[in-house]
């Protein structure tokens, strides 16, 4: 009994500083590419346009997720979760810790932003075989009743990542000038993810095999193909499972990347009130995280919650313009509201994602149905919402918001009986 809590602590603690520091090196770039990447790296026109070619690079890494879910998919099916676990940090790590060092397009020309895509396929590649590990190592340790609870883990991980880096980047804007930030401060976060990643090694290291899996390798070998026996023996689930995921990828890259970048620079707020909003608005996302997870064990299941927070979601997406539009208290409400809903769209996801999938191929199916909902749901969602901004005002933002949540919630009501 002593031994099953150990693993179950380390489980708990390894998934939700592992992502932790993922959605950090992730959400650094996405807060970089908000305030100061087109300017730095892209030529000299219009602020709309530059800010758009820097959402558009944060694209690259969406699209690389699917591909790092099949490579790494296909080893944590094969080989196991932890080792699977710690390449993926390495990856993502990297990748991130050499983007400080990257030149601009002042003195690179075209090098800059090239080098930039590359470093940003690298993290998104890295991403793509973390989330669904993390999930699978805590939901696979999970006593009955708990999978939801334990599922929570690493979604803990997105809203302390986030407040890691936005938080660095406040006390840079306060700290710095706006000259100094530009020229060399915003490199600072990049280089601290190396020390980050060496402490969630540390932690992983200390991992071993959840009993789900071990238990999936004594019935019978690895599947040699993991992938190809997801999309040919479970591709309805996998594709319902993937639009049942894009609500919550829209919803936070709405709420974050997009917002930042047209309330600072379209709207006129000053960058350090509105992280400071962002921030304290995030603590509503981790407290719906953990009260959807919570609700998900206790009263219904996984898949009614996402459900209901699909309804907030959309819901939400009506009041955008008026809210935003109206002073920093109105911008403070409008993120709280929406980032608590997003905790119900997201708290719960790691449980139900990982019963749709059998044990002996779940890393591939649930890494796919994730990072393709990522593709969909987040990659182009920046982009796609600046030139609705630009073309027809924050209200269409609201709309394709709203859109997002409807169609994952057709998907959820389509899979029912799938993971109840």
């Amino acid at each position: 009994m002593d031994a099953d809590r150990t693993r179950r602590r380390r489980a708990l603690w390894a998934s939700f500083v592992g992502t932790g520091i993922e959605f950090y090196d992730f959400y650094i770039y996405a807060t970089a590419a908000s305030l100061v990447f087109g300017q730095i790296f892209f030529p000299k026109g219009d602020p709309g346009v530059q800010q758009m070619a820097a959402f558009a690079t944060l694209a690259v890494a969406f699209f690389a997720r699917p591909v790092g879910a099949a490579v790494f998919g296909h080893y944590g099916d094969r080989v196991g979760r932890k080792a699977t676990l710690v390449a993926s940090l390495l990856t993502m790590g990297l990748s991130t810790t050499l983007v400080a060092f990257l030149p601009t397009y002042e003195t690179a020309g075209w090098v800059a932003p090239f080098a930039l895509c590359v470093l940003r396929f690298g993290q998104g590649f890295g991403l793509g075989g973390e989330w669904g590990g993390a999930a699978l190592l805590a939901v696979e340790n999970a006593p009955p009743g708990w999978r939801a609870r334990f599922g929570s883990a690493p979604q803990m991980g997105a809203p302390a990542g986030f407040i890691a880096a936005n938080g660095l980047f406040l006390l840079l804007g306060l700290w710095l000038s706006p000259a100094e930030f530009a020229a060399w401060g915003w490199r600072l976060p990049f280089l601290l993810s190396a020390a980050l990643v060496l402490v969630g090694l540390w932690v992983r290291l200390k991992l071993t095999e959840t009993p789900e899996f071990k238990a999936a390798l004594a019935q019978a070998p690895p599947a040699k193909v993991p992938l190809g026996e997801v999309v040919g023996r479970h591709g309805g689930v996998l594709i319902g499972g993937t639009l049942g995921a894009v609500c919550c990828f829209a919803t936070y890259y709405i709420a974050t990347a997009f917002l930042l970048g047209w309330g600072t620079k379209s709207l006129g707020y000053p960058m350090q009130d509105f992280l400071a909003c962002q921030l304290i608005a995030i603590l509503f996302m981790a407290g719906g995280i953990y009260l959807a997870a919570w609700t998900a064990d206790a009263r219904w299941d996984p898949r009614r919650v996402l459900a209901g927070g699909c309804v907030l979601v959309a819901a939400s997406g009506f009041v955008i313009a008026p809210l935003m539009g109206a002073g920093l208290g109105g911008v403070f409400v409008f993120l709280s509201l929406l980032l608590f809903a997003m905790g119900f769209v997201y708290g719960p996801l790691s449980a139900w994602l990982t019963d749709l999938f059998p044990a002996r191929v779940r890393y591939t199916g649930v890494s796919m149905a994730f990072n393709i909902a990522g593709v969909i749901g987040g990659g182009l969602t920046p982009v796609a919402a600046q030139k609705l901004a630009m073309d027809h005002g924050l209200a269409a933002v609201g709309w394709y918001l709203s859109a997002m949540a409807v169609l994952s919630l057709v998907a959820l009501l389509a899979l029912r009986g799938a993971a109840d």
